[in-house]
């Protein structure tokens, strides 16, 4: 079922990339903080134009491990973003975003007490947020963004990074 969903998404999004093939395609790699992992994360992302001012970004950020009660937290999310381009000019993007998130966050714990456990759980989620992009040469963008996910607990995320067309 995994591979079934897997492939779709890519099929998905190459379709996309095939149809849209303009000289504004990007892909990217950035930094990120979460406000309730509280830990700093290092993500991939792309956008895909659609039709003006619309762009598809889908985005993976996996957070750093850490310690924790004892034991090992380890935390990921996939997102899939549409963003909304309010302000697209030579030297700025301002944008809007909204999409879903899913997150999966697994903690490994070894006691002397009672052994070794490990648990994990996946959530579906919705982010809503806004980012920037600031033109400083044809094919490299510096961006930043900010984003809140609606999810159990929620989570704020902070991130910055740098695009490149392709």
């Amino acid at each position: 079922m995994k591979t079934k969903l897997l492939t779709a998404v890519v099929v998905f999004f190459a379709g996309i990339y095939m149809s849209s093939a303009q000289e504004d395609t990007r892909i990217g790699v950035m930094l990120n903080y979460g406000t309730e992992v509280e830990a700093i994360g290092a993500g991939v992302n792309a956008e895909f134009p659609i039709i003006e001012n619309l762009t598809i970004s889908p985005a993976f950020i996996y957070y750093f491990p850490g310690d924790q009660f004892g034991g090992s937290l380890n935390w990921w999310e996939i997102n899939g973003n549409a963003n909304y381009y309010f302000v697209n000019n030579e030297n700025l993007g301002f944008y809007g975003m909204g999409g879903l998130n899913y997150t999966n966050v697994s903690f490994d714990w070894e006691g002397e007490s009672f052994g070794a456990a490990e648990s994990s759980d996946g959530r579906f989620g919705l982010n809503l947020g806004a980012g920037a992009n600031f033109s400083i040469d044809s094919n490299i963008t510096p961006f930043a963004e900010a984003k809140y996910v609606i999810i159990d607990g929620g989570q704020l995320v902070i991130g910055a990074g740098v695009k490149f067309s392709i």
